[in-house]
C-alpha cells in the first residue's frame, strides 16, 4: 500500500490523499482510489483535481498512468474535463456517501471533442461560397434543356472536358473526355470497380491506409494483401499473384511521402508484364509545400493505370464529386456497372464544377488553400518544437495531416490523453492493415486542416499537452 498526499500549493487542485492498493497495476489502483474518494464524499462535486503531471510526480508514477486514469473516469462520467478549467469531479444530483445513497440520475456523459484534429477533411469555413455561387448561376443559365433530363452514366460532357484539360495541366494525366467517368468520390469508384465486378481480387494495398476502404473491398469478397512501406513508399517488389495494386503515390496515406520514381516505373513494368492494373488514388495531390509537384503515375502508361480523384479535400466532401480516368478497355464495363441513369452525382453540381474549373476559380482556390494549409503546417511544427521537441514530425512536405512519432508503447495513452483534453485525433495503429508484418511504430495522425482559424491555436495547445513526456 502506498499513501500519497498531493498538495495544491498553486491553488490548481484540491489537497488530496489517495491510497493506492490492490492488484492490477498502478493505473487500476489509481482509478479505484479516485472512484472511492468520489463515492465516499471526500471529493465533492465540482472539486478541481491536480494536473496529471503534478499528481504523477507526487505519486511517483508515470504521467501517462495518471492521464489514462483521468481519461477513463471522464469517459465513465465520474470526472469532467474542460479546456481552461482543468479536471473536476462531475456534478451529481446528490453526493454518493454510501452504497445506499444512489443518485436519482446516472452520471453525466462525457462531453464531445472541442478540437477536431482528425485527418481527411478540409477547413469547411474556407469553402469559396461566392465563387461557387457565381459558377452555379452561370452553369444553370447556360445549361441546355437536355441537361435536366436523364443523365449520362459517364457524367456531363462539360465536366469531363474540363477535367481532361485540368488533369493534363496540373497532374500530368494523359486522357480524353471519353475515358473519364464521373462518380461521387473515391469510395464510390471502388464500389463500381469491385462490387460491379469490373475487377476482381486479390488486390495489393499499402500496409497503412483507410480501414473503411478495406471493409468496402471485403464486402465485395476482395482479399487485400498488404505491401510493406519504407521511406520510399510501398515496396512494389513484393507484388506476387495479385491482379491489381492500389497506391497513393503522390502522398502516401497516412505516413506521408511520394512513391520513389524507381518504384513508380517498377510498378508500371509489373503491370505490363503481368497484365495487371494500378489503381492510383491521387490523395492530396494538389497540396504540396516543400517539394516540386509529383505527376501522376497514370502518365507513364494510361492503359495500365486507373487514376482516381475527387474534390473532397480541395473543395468539400459535401459536394460528392469525383472522377475515374480509365483505360479505354474498362470504360464500357464501368458505365454498365454504374447504370443507365446518373443516380449519384448531381448534374447541376457537375455543371457548376465544370464552370469553376474552366473559369480558373478552382486553380485560385487551390493556391489560396495551399498557402493556408502550409501556414497551418508551419504552426504545428513550431508548436511541437517549442513544447515537445522530442516528438518527431513526419509526412509534412504535402497533404493535410502530419504523423507524430511517439516513444514506444505510448500511442494508446496519448490518444486517451487527447480525448481527456477534448481533442479528436487518431492513432497510427488505426490505419494499419491487420496482416501487415513490418514493425508497427507508435504515432498520432494529426489533421491540421479542419479546425477553423480562430480555434487552431487552442487546438495546438491542447494537443501538445496530451503528448507523452521525453
Amino acid at each position: 500500500m502506498v499513501d500519497s498526499w498531493v498538495n495544491s500549493a498553486e491553488s490548481i487542485g484540491a489537497d488530496l490523499h489517495l491510497e493506492l492498493a490492490g492488484g492490477g497495476g498502478r493505473r487500476a489502483a489509481l482509478i479505484r482510489a479516485l472512484r472511492e474518494a468520489v463515492r465516499g464524499g471526500r471529493l465533492a462535486p465540482g472539486t478541481r483535481l491536480p494536473p496529471y503531471r503534478s499528481l504523477a510526480a507526487d505519486l511517483g508514477v508515470a504521467r501517462n498512468t495518471v492521464a489514462d486514469a483521468y481519461a477513463e473516469l471522464v469517459a465513465e462520467g465520474w470526472l469532467t474535463a474542460r479546456q481552461g478549467s482543468g479536471t473536476r469531479v462531475a456534478e451529481r444530483v446528490e453526493p454518493l456517501g454510501s452504497a445506499a445513497r444512489v443518485p436519482r440520475k446516472g452520471p453525466p456523459r462525457a462531453r464531445g471533442p472541442q478540437h477536431d484534429l482528425r485527418q481527411g477533411t478540409p477547413d469547411a469555413s474556407a469553402f469559396p461560397r461566392a465563387a461557387w455561387a457565381a459558377s452555379y448561376r452561370r452553369a444553370l443559365t447556360r445549361a441546355p434543356s437536355e441537361a435536366f433530363g436523364p443523365g449520362d452514366p459517364a457524367g456531363r460532357v462539360e465536366l469531363r472536358e474540363a477535367l481532361a484539360e485540368y488533369l493534363a495541366r496540373a497532374r500530368g494525366v494523359r486522357t480524353e473526355p471519353s475515358r473519364i467517368v464521373v462518380c461521387s468520390g473515391f469510395a464510390h469508384a471502388l464500389r463500381l470497380l469491385f462490387h460491379g465486378r469490373v475487377l476482381r481480387g486479390p488486390l495489393a494495398v499499402e500496409s497503412y491506409g483507410l480501414g473503411f476502404h478495406r471493409e468496402l473491398l471485403a464486402a465485395a469478397s476482395v482479399r487485400t494483401v498488404p505491401l510493406p512501406l519504407d521511406e520510399d513508399g510501398a515496396r512494389v517488389d513484393g507484388l506476387d499473384r495479385e491482379r491489381a495494386v492500389l497506391l497513393t503515390p503522390a502522398h502516401q496515406f497516412p505516413t506521408g511521402g511520394p512513391l520513389h520514381p524507381e518504384r513508380r516505373a517498377a510498378v508500371v513494368d509489373w503491370a505490363r508484364a503481368r497484365g495487371g492494373l494500378v489503381l492510383e488514388d491521387d490523395y492530396d495531390g494538389e497540396f504540396r509545400y516543400d517539394r516540386r509537384p509529383v505527376g501522376a503515375v497514370q502518365g507513364l502508361d494510361p492503359d495500365r493505370v486507373v487514376f482516381l480523384g475527387s474534390v473532397s479535400k480541395s473543395l468539400s466532401p459535401a459536394l460528392r464529386l469525383g472522377w475515374m480516368v480509365l483505360p479505354e478497355r474498362l470504360v464500357d464495363a464501368v458505365r454498365e456497372a454504374k447504370g443507365e441513369r446518373e443516380a449519384w452525382a448531381s448534374v447541376p453540381d457537375q455543371l457548376a464544377l465544370a464552370d469553376f474549373v474552366v473559369s480558373g476559380a478552382y486553380d485560385r482556390h487551390v493556391r489560396r488553400m495551399r498557402q493556408r494549409y502550409r501556414t497551418r503546417r508551419d504552426r504545428l511544427v513550431a508548436a511541437l518544437a517549442a513544447q515537445a521537441p522530442h516528438i518527431e514530425v513526419t509526412g509534412i512536405a504535402a497533404g493535410l495531416h502530419a504523423v507524430l512519432r511517439l516513444p514506444p508503447g505510448t500511442e494508446r495513452s496519448a490518444v486517451k490523453a487527447a480525448a481527456w483534453r477534448r481533442v479528436a485525433l487518431d492513432g497510427l495503429a488505426k490505419f494499419r492493415h491487420p496482416e501487415a508484418r513490418e514493425d508497427a511504430p507508435d504515432g498520432l495522425v494529426v489533421g491540421y486542416a479542419t479546425p477553423p482559424e480562430h480555434a487552431y491555436g487552442a487546438a495546438l495547445e491542447a494537443l501538445c499537452g496530451a503528448l507523452p513526456p521525453e
